[in-house]
């Protein structure tokens, strides 16, 4: 039977912006992120404390805590109309089967949504001020700055000086708090990861404290729209479907584990995906992944990154979707879908644009749909050891084991937290 979700509000707070409308603006007068007027503005400030992994009971039900600021602000914005439509309204279903893959019916998404404006066979291409990047954003958009406070505790503030790192909402959300991480955004960087941007990911995902909340990266060439560096949040309570699928966990030399991080490979799943988790610190687990990225966006491999489990899970997906259409090797019947699986629909949340592909949806159509995504067995190992090389992992040999042995199931727990925030409930 299909599991139908539907989602519950947060209170709406009168937002900062609201109170200072009528007064001059600054700069060239448009309130915008960019060099002109950012330097010169006050926006909220989150700073997260010195070590976002520390938690207690009382953090997660704090109203100032990162979830309920997120996603009061959030409200807000829609509350504005500042969306180009509204995700509350989209139906969404489970789809029955072994992963249960969620399904979303968005028919104006793909019409509403910013247009890709680069090349999608460059992964790595230079930032080009003349096409649309989040500079041009209204300060409006922003919901607050995040940046590391260095102390034992995180605080709020409603207004602060500018420094470097926004948090804005996504205008085209698939889902209940879609936000975008916009890091150092006057640096102007492309779409490219390096080990500063995604620490900063991590310590995001760790502060939120919620195994409901990801984030997610796409490359380009891995169906990311706009060549200017962000990563993509959202709130969604039930577990996504990579995050059921089973792992085969990939021997290390002693060496290699001395950061404390493990890999593993994703198995029965239609995408061929690595798994990193643990290390010693956020710091070691941001080194090791985004010394990966680094390798597959140096040598054109486009890819998708799924945070999950507050930080300390990340799917790596090196995928050729793009490259397949290019080459006319997708089926014109998946064409026809105009879905593009980026990392949240390879993570198992398809966002679907007719209704009877979404009222057709079963676990055999997303298998068929994700399985042209992933790279060939025999292509995945070979990118698979180059990845190691670069991150530095040494692969032991395989040792003899009994079938089902160093295969784990392992979903992420969901069970609730002592906080009233739930944006989906099921009925």
């Amino acid at each position: 039977m299909e599991m139908k979700l539907t989602i519950r509000r947060v209170p709406t707070v009168v937002s900062n912006y609201q109170d200072d409308a009528d007064k001059p603006r600054a700069g060239c007068g448009r309130n915008c992120l960019g060099d002109c007027c950012l330097p010169v503005s006050k926006l909220p400030l989150y700073a997260f404390k010195a070590d976002p992994a520390k938690h207690s009971q009382e953090d997660a039900a704090s109203t100032k805590s990162l979830i309920n600021i997120l996603l009061t602000e959030w409200e807000d914005r829609m509350a504005r109309g500042l969306f180009r439509y509204d995700v509350t309204a989209c139906e969404t279903k489970v789809i029955p089967g072994n992963l249960g893959f969620v399904a979303q019916l968005n028919e104006g998404r793909h019409l509403k949504k910013r247009p890709t404006e680069f090349r999608v066979d460059r992964v790595l291409q230079p930032f080009d001020p003349a096409k649309f990047n989040f500079t041009k954003v209204g300060q409006e958009e922003v919901l607050f700055q995040f940046e590391n406070g260095a102390g034992d505790d995180s605080y709020f503030l409603n207004s602060a000086s500018v420094t470097a790192v926004d948090r804005a909402p996504n205008v085209s959300p698939i889902e209940y708090g879609h936000v975008l991480l916009i890091p150092r955004v006057l640096d102007r960087l492309p779409q490219r990861i390096d080990p500063e941007s995604f620490l900063l990911a991590l310590q995001m995902a760790a502060e939120a404290a919620s195994p409901y909340f990801r984030l997610g990266y796409n490359s380009l060439g891995a169906f990311a729209t706009i060549n200017h560096l962000h990563f993509q949040a959202y709130y969604l309570t039930v577990p996504f479907p990579v995050e059921k699928a089973a792992t085969h966990k990939i021997p290390l030399s002693e060496d290699t584990m001395k950061s404390g991080v493990t890999v593993s490979k994703l198995l029965n799943y239609p995408v061929r995906g690595l798994v990193f988790e643990g290390g010693n610190t956020l710091n070691d687990l941001a080194n090791v992944v985004s010394s990966a990225c680094i390798w597959l966006q140096d040598n054109n491999v486009p890819y998708n990154v799924l945070i999950s489990d507050c930080g300390k899970k990340i799917f790596l997906f090196p995928q050729c979707y793009a490259e397949k259409q290019a080459l006319g090797e997708v089926s014109q019947e998946l064409l026809d879908t105009q879905v593009n699986p980026a990392v949240w629909e390879i993570s198992g949340h398809i966002v679907l644009k007719r209704r009877n592909d979404y009222e057709e949806a079963s676990e055999t159509s997303a298998w068929k749909l994700l399985a042209e995504v992933s790279l060939s067995e025999e292509r995945f190992e070979e990118v698979k050891a180059y990845i190691f090389t670069a991150a530095g992992l040494v692969q032991a040999d395989e040792e003899e084991v009994s079938e089902g042995k160093d295969v784990t199931y392992a979903p992420i727990p969901v069970a609730p937290l002592p906080v009233a925030e739930g944006c989906l409930v099921l009925q």
